[in-house]
């Protein structure tokens, strides 16, 4: 029995109501739980960072991406010391100790995390993500600048700056990813170095394609054996492709497109099992005209229009604010990953992706009941609002109610 004045201890760790504040319904602790045992990452003994809190820690240090560990660490228990006595006292974990807790971790639970929840959010009313029948999604990469330590600078590489000149002062980690264009939600990644190009990357991600998707890419995606790849998954593709593609007229169309045949880069004499797909050919005006090549899956004219399909294409660009809304918006600008070693990089990268990919969420719930285009909702007021729930006792994830109380 406690003595006159002394608070009960709960039993509880102050690290077990450890959350993130909206965010936490994205990533409730039982899913995190659930993650971390498939990963085969649960701990052996108690720890001050146990795995649950390390995830948690991670996507809150993709938050507040220009705070110091022990600052995050503080931001993530603010306040919870006040609420109850708990079990074990608690103290910020040192710089040090998180590190070595991250390392502990590693980047599958991260990654698994993100195959079980990240996913396309759209709705059939959402605004902005369809067209026609198809649910529009686009394909493209990036990189990211991480420290210049040995082992990063090993495993990644650095870009050259140019003839004559140093290379970069930064080693980089590339990134490609599926977007759904209308929501900004990123549904598939696969992160490599710098030497590993994203048309070698996106195999990875053509998994997460399925019928009734129309994927679009820039010119420096297409390739005939990614083409072909990506449209054995059923999705329909519209990819721009680069004016020196050979692109024959096999039929031409009634609404100025026409049907061709695009083959292996090495089949120039075009025998070997070449690929039907139509072609859009359009200028834009603006000073100095460029000419636009599109090649499709979709062949049929009355079911997708050419005029149609080029004015669609630049929906692609979607995939480019989403990028920079993680690197410049969610990361702060000139952003360079915390990770001192490769197995940090990716899960830092993933950390990052899943915080985005929360934000985008709901965003999308809330333009949903306002019965808006998720476009008019602001990403970086939503970031804001986040972190501030994250820092608010009122978004802690909620103690239990005692028996007979209501």
């Amino acid at each position: 029995m406690p003595r006159p004045g002394q608070v009960k201890s709960s039993g509880e760790r102050l690290s077990d109501r450890i959350a993130l504040g909206v965010l936490t319904r994205v990533f409730p602790p039982e899913l995190v739980d659930e993650v971390i045992a498939e990963c085969g990452r649960g701990e052996q003994r108690s720890r001050l960072l146990p795995a649950r809190v390390v995830v948690y820690f991670v996507l809150a240090m993709c938050l507040f991406s220009q705070q110091g560990y022990e600052e995050v660490a503080r931001l993530l228990t603010q306040g919870l010391e006040r609420v109850r006595r708990w079990e074990k006292p608690w103290q910020v974990p040192t710089t040090a100790a998180i590190g070595r807790a991250r390392r502990r971790l590693g980047p599958q639970p991260l990654k698994g995390l993100f195959a079980r929840v990240c996913h396309p959010v759209a709705v059939r009313e959402t605004v902005g993500a369809w067209y026609r029948g198809w649910r529009l999604v686009a394909v493209d990469g990036t990189v990211f600048d991480v420290p210049d330590t040995n082992d990063n600078s090993a495993f990644f590489g650095r870009p050259g700056s140019g003839r004559g000149q140093q290379r970069s002062a930064y080693p980089q980690v590339r990134l490609a990813a599926l977007v759904e264009c209308g929501t900004h939600a990123v549904f598939a990644a696969a992160t490599g170095p710098l030497s590993v190009h994203e048309q070698q990357l996106i195999p990875d991600l053509l998994g997460r394609l399925e019928s009734g998707m129309l994927v679009l890419a820039d010119r420096g995606i297409t390739g005939f054996e990614l083409w072909r790849a990506a449209a054995d998954t059923g999705a329909d593709l519209l990819w721009r492709v680069r004016k020196n593609v050979v692109l024959p007229v096999v039929e031409e169309l009634g609404d100025g497109s026409y049907l061709s045949e695009i083959v292996a880069s090495h089949d120039r004499q075009r025998r070997c099992d070449p690929v039907a797909v139509r072609v859009i050919e359009y200028t834009l005006d603006g000073g100095e005209e460029t000419v636009y090549r599109l090649i499709t899956t979709l062949c049929d004219p009355d079911q997708a229009p050419a005029v149609e399909l080029a004015a669609l294409y630049h929906q692609r660009w979607e995939i480019e604010n989403t990028l920079d809304e993680i690197k410049t918006h969610q990361g702060g600008n000139q952003l360079i990953l915390r990770s001192r070693y490769p197995d940090g990089v990716e899960q830092e990268v993933y950390g990052f992706l899943l915080v985005h990919h929360a934000l985008r969420a709901t965003m999308h719930h809330t333009a949903r009941q306002a019965d808006l285009d998720p476009d008019r909702i602001s990403f970086t007021r939503t970031l804001n609002a986040a972190r501030r729930h994250v820092t608010s006792q009122a978004a802690l994830s909620p103690l239990p109610t005692p028996t007979g109380t209501h």
